[in-house]
């Protein structure tokens, strides 16, 4: 999966010369901790909802109504534009988008081409429904988890098996636990107690949640 399948190109955004009360009103409206600001196209840079609000007067301002209306009608962003951002391109891949805001503990990320036009934006909740998409929850069928110790065509071998068992494998996943591998398959079939029989005469280990219960415990 890349970003580019995943982002929200529908992503509200400002010029430098927005006014800074709009920009406020856009936040609220959309629930954004950001706003993008582009120019002709381009990414400039971003807003933050702090700045915003640092910006804005205070109730305790001494100026007068009509002062603080003359004010709000005249400060833009400009000033507040943070220039410095990560961004990541269409073509990344949606893992390693993850990693940088894992990384840099981001809520999201904004898209651009190689020219830094604005594509879109691809946030925590695109990743989380990658997440379940990739994993194959909304295919229905059953979930099997096998532990095995890593090794050269394990993937492959365990494939084929159900393959001959006539069983459609709707997902994979792998996750990694030291020198051992968790094989996720999400697999077309009623009878799960029979397959993991199979599973286990053949002798791989089936790794339930039972078989964790003492480090969650």
């Amino acid at each position: 999966m890349y970003v580019g399948l995943a982002m929200d190109r529908h992503v509200p955004t400002i010029t430098s010369d927005t006014l800074i009360i709009k920009a406020d009103r856009m936040m609220e409206e959309n629930r954004l901790w950001i706003l993008l600001v582009v120019e002709d196209g381009k990414l400039k840079g971003y807003v933050a909802k702090e700045d915003i609000r640092a910006a804005l007067p205070s109730g305790a301002t001494t100026f007068s109504k009509h002062e603080i209306n003359y004010l709000l009608s005249r400060m833009t962003v400009k000033e507040l534009v943070r220039s410095s951002m990560p961004t990541v391109t269409p073509e990344t891949e949606i893992e390693v988008a993850a990693k940088i805001m894992y990384d840099q503990d981001l809520a999201g990320l904004a898209v651009v081409d190689r020219k830094n036009r604005l594509k879109g934006y691809i946030s925590r909740g695109s990743m989380l429904a990658v997440l379940v998409e990739e994993m194959g929850l909304e295919l229905g069928g059953v979930r099997i988890v096998i532990e095995a110790e890593d090794r050269k065509g394990l993937m492959a071998e365990i494939s084929r098996l159900f393959f001959d068992l006539g069983v459609n494998i709707l997902s994979t996943s792998t996750f990694f636990r030291g020198n051992q591998r968790l094989l996720v398959f999400r697999v077309r079939g009623d009878d799960t107690e029979a397959l993991q029989r199979v599973l286990t005469d053949k002798g791989y280990k089936i790794a339930g949640p039972e078989r964790f219960e003492e480090e969650w415990a």
